[in-house]
């Protein structure tokens, strides 16, 4: 089947996925495993099938910041930031498929389905970049977990489990803070029962979708 022959309307994230791998399934994906850099080539978009990839900036005095978190449809790459240096590694196993931007701009179906999940990294990036915008920062690292439950939590009986672990210093780095404070923090919000931990995975309130 031609791209032409394939449906025109923006695809949802499992519907984009498949639609990758139907026109590319000759290709191998590449695969990471968790804690592994990812190479970054210019003029490549990489696009998420399976697991979660951290994008970082250093900054001149040598203190690292976490931009954001991908997950599956989710692309990223050097071609889609200005910042510089720029990097990724795989918070979880991962398999990614690289795209050239010619194959994707001369393809306008994939370019939909891009552009529908190119807009959720947006929304996210610019959601993480109004958490500077508190004042307190136990309301910036409350406010991170509720954004971070909501892109990728699980919900069960007990609450909103966050499926994903970031370290106490990755979370410090986000919010501006120092690891001792979000240790401090995240023990307040323990004893004030808006958090638990199960499994070392976070808990947050089923509440906090309303």
């Amino acid at each position: 089947m031609s791209v032409s022959q394939l449906p025109q309307r923006p695809p949802t994230s499992d519907h984009y996925i498949a639609l990758l791998e139907q026109l590319y399934h000759e290709r191998n994906l590449t695969q990471f495993t968790a804690g592994h850099s990812i190479p970054l080539r210019h003029n490549e978009i990489y696009v998420i099938c399976r697991g979660i990839v951290q994008l970082h900036t250093i900054h001149p005095d040598g203190s690292e910041t976490l931009l954001g978190l991908a997950g599956p449809s989710m692309p990223f790459g050097l071609s889609l930031t200005g910042v510089s240096p720029y990097w990724a590694t795989a918070l979880t196993s991962l398999d990614i498929l690289p795209l050239p931007m010619a194959e994707l701009e001369n393809s306008p179906t994939l370019m939909a389905g891009l552009f529908a999940h190119l807009s959720r990294r947006l929304q996210q990036s610019e959601a993480w970049l109004a958490l500077s915008g508190k004042r307190l920062v136990a309301d910036r690292l409350r406010q991170l977990l509720i954004m971070l439950a909501q892109d990728f939590g699980q919900v069960e009986t007990q609450g909103v489990k966050l499926t994903i672990r970031l370290t106490h210093h990755q979370l410090a780095t986000t919010i501006g803070t120092t690891r001792v404070t979000v240790t401090r923090l995240l023990r307040d919000f323990r004893k004030e029962g808006w958090l638990k931990v199960h499994q070392r995975y976070l808990i947050l309130p089923l509440s906090m979708l309303n």
